[in-house]
């Protein structure tokens, strides 16, 4: 009977998982980065301004993809969380090329 009751439990939790694990690359910035960056990618929110965010523009003009990669993964200081062990490699890498793309 235990087992069950543990089934659905277990189907739940893998596929709520799934669904973080699908979301796409604008989906995780509008959750994860847009309180900062900003939707857009100025950096003109109340904690952007607060942190003296740049803009998307300006950031993606002076560090290559690598190097955005690494900080989203590692984090940066004490205001840039590290989400390496929240989001596999693709994701950071389409995060990266998203927020990119916001420049243009």
């Amino acid at each position: 009977m235990k087992n069950l009751l543990l089934l659905p439990t277990m189907m739940l939790l893998t596929s709520t998982g799934i669904a973080f694990a699908q979301k796409d690359a604008k989906d995780i910035y509008l959750d994860k980065c847009a309180v900062c960056h900003g939707p857009d990618g100025t950096g003109n929110t109340a904690k952007g301004r607060k942190l003296k965010m740049k803009g998307v523009k300006e950031t993606a003009a002076k560090m290559k993809a690598e190097e955005m990669i690494k900080i989203v993964t590692d984090g940066k200081g004490t205001d840039m969380d590290a989400f390496g062990k929240e989001l596999g490699k693709a994701q950071v890498t389409a995060l990266v090329e998203y927020y990119r793309g916001l420049a243009k």
